[in-house]
């Protein structure tokens, strides 16, 4: 039944196609086929010669029949024939004075029901088609063409996701914010009895991959309530005020369910800042909005729904959506520390099988700044390198190359490199690291590498913090540009040229640099203030521009604390390198030889007392083209990667 109600109109076209076709079509050629076709002339002649018997007149059409005995003419005895003329009335009479049998076929006359349909043909055909591409656009669901203003929410009862905060790991604050919702929805009369009041709305804020979603789901666990489940982009459709009509479906359905749960993800697709279009006015969104800011302050005092949102854009929201009454609580699920880290490791390896080597604790303090959503591909990323490698259980060998995956991204081993690019990348990343381990502050360097990895690292120096950081000083970011600038370094020292391969470098540093100028009030010369102010254009992007609030004196002036930062570190850098060239070209000499140098043994070869390792033979000259092989052009991408690890302090 419902297949027939869904293909109605299609039929009714079809139907009205082929009833029309025939009536509009049809022709008596079956009629036409029993007689002779003859020229009107031939037929005037024949007529005048009194050979014609009977004639049967159809508009401008003449079939007719000879007499038995021709006396003159072409036709033969008792002959059928027909013919066309334009006037055809006059014939007639002439036709009867020669005592020719004539005959007028009557008008055909159409039922009253084909005269409808073909007059209505056209406006049923519109409204079939408009009813058929309405139907597919909705999905093609039985009923769904008078029902688009119905709510796509999923509603969970017996099946209600089967999550608990048990489930949840790495956000502890978090869920202990959510456990007075909890205890409403599971005994609301303790709480109407204080006349406490619990949040009508409560909104997730974080980044990407920290498990809002999760978290919502984990309390509709808890709570053993029904759990309405939809998304901001499911409200708003091409045609006006279809959304609006969701919001009100959406939240009467939840009235008969109460206690529940409603759970709107990506928050920020419907609750966008209103008025902040480039050409103004009043749109579909807006209108979605402002119902659902309507829906909400609807709630009555002995309501028992509880909105549940998420967003990572919690700056472009609505400011009447955010106030109290409506969001009153706002629960940040940031990124977890090492304790949350290793935690989220536990709960995402409960049905994997692991070798007695794997060390959460370790894993967690490699992992800064990972979200549960890359620590989740870490340990998938791991099962599938053991898999691949026929191990029995996942080692931790796989797991560290599933952190370098997840950071760096995979080997490119079908990169082939050129013997005098391998000796650039080679002493371009030792000058990360050496000069990355002698600066106090640094993070510890944890991998070297001229395995070229991702999209355009050719080489990476892995540095990890040891411990968790908020807050990073000046000398430290000073030391930070240093080490950026150090592969530049290593290159003029050893080869009197450089690359292109310190772009991103460059790049990095000079952002950190004028960032510690206009933002940080790091510069002795222009004193405390924060120089510019950055637009965000709501529907343009973030970021897209910088308001000026400086003249073109200050401007200049930025441009110079600039670029004496940067010279700063670079000499900084310089004086290190020189003075430690015989460790650069010994650790070097070994990252040619092993692709890849760990952390331990990095540590074991700047504490060496060794003799001099030279890559080159004794008298060669690197600068001298007879012993470098010819370099082809290397294109404008970025030779190492080190990751941002931490909680960065520069945004």
């Amino acid at each position: 039944m419902g297949k027939v109600a869904k293909n109605l109109g299609l039929y009714l076209v079809l139907v009205l196609v082929v009833v029309t076709m025939v009536n509009t079509f049809l022709t008596p050629e079956e009629v036409q086929k029993q007689y002779d076709e003859i020229s009107y002339s031939q037929f005037l002649k024949d007529l005048d010669a009194g050979n014609i018997r009977i004639l049967q007149i159809r508009n401008n059409t003449v079939p007719g029949e000879s007499s038995s005995a021709t006396l003159q003419g072409e036709l033969h005895s008792g002959q059928r024939f027909l013919t066309y003329g334009l006037d055809v009335s006059g014939i007639a009479d002439k036709a009867a004075s020669k005592g020719v049998t004539v005959t007028f076929e009557a008008p055909q006359k159409n039922t009253w029901l084909m005269s409808l349909m073909t007059s209505l043909f056209p406006t049923l055909l519109l409204i079939g088609v408009w009813v058929y591409f309405l139907n597919n656009m909705q999905g093609g669901g039985g009923g769904r063409i008078m029902a688009f203003g119905r709510s796509k929410a999923k509603l969970f009862l017996d099946n209600k996701p089967k999550v608990t905060f048990a489930d949840v790991a790495g956000c502890d604050e978090s869920k202990e914010e959510l456990q007075e919702v909890i205890h409403f929805l599971k005994d609301p009369e303790k709480f109407k009895k204080l006349g406490a009041r619990v949040p009508k709305g409560v909104l997730l804020v974080g980044p990407p991959g920290t498990g809002k979603t999760l978290l919502a789901r984990a309390a509709a666990g808890e709570a053993d309530v029904p759990f309405f489940s939809s998304s901001g982009s499911d409200f708003v459709e091409m045609f006006v005020g279809v959304g609006a009509a969701r919001v009100r479906d959406l939240f009467e359905q939840a009235k008969k369910y109460q206690p529940c749960i409603i759970f709107i993800d990506e928050m920020d697709a419907v609750g966008r800042h209103r008025g902040a279009g480039l050409g103004g006015g009043h749109d579909e969104r807006e209108q979605t909005l402002n119902q659902l800011l309507v829906e909400l302050d609807g709630f009555d005092d002995t309501s028992s729904t509880i909105l549940i949102a998420a967003t990572n854009r919690p700056d472009i929201l609505d400011p009447a959506l955010l106030r109290p009454g409506r969001f009153d609580r706002h629960i940040t699920v940031d990124r977890p520390d090492v304790k949350g880290r290793e935690e989220i490791l536990k709960v995402h390896m409960k049905e994997k099988v692991f070798a007695d080597d794997v060390d959460t604790g370790v894993l967690a303090r490699r992992t800064p700044g990972l979200v549960g959503a890359d620590l989740e591909n870490l340990v998938n990323e791991g099962a599938l390198l053991a898999a691949r490698r026929g191990h029995e259980k996942i080692t931790m060998e796989d797991l560290e190359e599933g952190i370098e995956r997840v950071m760096a991204g995979p080997e490119r081993k079908s990169r082939i490199l050129n013997d005098r690019e391998r000796k650039i990348i080679a002493y371009h990343e030792t000058g990360h690291a050496i000069v990355a381990k002698i600066l106090p502050g640094s993070d510890p360097v944890h991998k070297i590498s001229i395995i070229p990895r991702g999209h355009a690292a050719l080489g990476y120096t892995l540095q990890l913090p040891e411990e968790d950081r908020f807050l990073i000083s000046k000398s430290e970011l000073m030391n930070r540009i240093a080490v950026l600038l150090s592969g530049r370094v290593s290159e003029e020292i050893v080869f009197n040229d450089v690359t292109s391969g310190a772009a991103n470098d460059l790049e990095r540093a000079t952002q950190t640099a004028r960032q510690m100028v206009t933002q940080l009030g790091m510069s002795d010369s222009l004193g405390l203030v924060k120089l510019g102010n950055k637009r965000e254009e709501i529907f343009l992007g973030r970021d897209i521009s910088e308001d000026r609030n400086y003249s073109e004196q200050i401007a200049y002036q930025i441009d110079q604390e600039v670029k004496s930062i940067i010279d700063t570190c670079y000499e900084n850098a310089k004086e290190i390198l020189t003075s430690h060239r015989a460790l650069m070209d010994k650790i070097a000499g070994v990252l040619l030889e092993r692709e890849v140098i760990d952390g331990e043994e990095f540590d074991r070869l700047m504490n060496e007392n060794t003799p001099k390792v030279s890559i080159t033979k004794p008298g060669d000259d690197m600068n001298n083209p007879e012993n470098v092989p010819d370099i082809p052009e290397i294109p404008d991408t970025r030779v190492d990667s080190i990751p941002k690890t931490g909680r960065d302090f520069i945004a």
